[in-house]
């Protein structure tokens, strides 16, 4: 019987612990700390990300010219990816529409 009663205290205890945890978590964690800058005109720009596969399928001329430039070398990245997925992608759609007729 002693051993239940440990197992429940346990348990027990751990659920308090858990749920003191949950409520005093906004408390416990720190703020965060805002840096004002003085001129922001300084500030450089972050670097763009890689624009997407559904970038590239809207715009296809774009996509072709970046993989051009991905086999000449003067882009590298993930647009490289993105750019030759989108454009296998569609044409192979096309060529699947011709040979059903559409």
């Amino acid at each position: 019987m002693s051993q239940g009663k440990a197992i429940i205290i346990v348990i027990v205890t751990l659920l308090v612990g858990f749920a003191f945890g949950f409520v005093l978590r906004p408390f416990i964690t720190p703020t965060e700390q805002v840096v004002g800058l003085a001129d922001p005109s300084h500030v450089a720009a972050a670097p763009s990300e890689a624009r997407g596969t559904q970038y590239f399928a809207a715009n296809l001329d774009e996509a072709r010219r970046i993989v051009d430039g991905c086999r000449g070398g003067s882009v590298r990245g993930d647009e490289c990816a993105n750019a030759e997925r989108a454009v296998t992608e569609t044409e192979g759609r096309d060529h699947f529409k011709k040979f059903m007729g559409h």
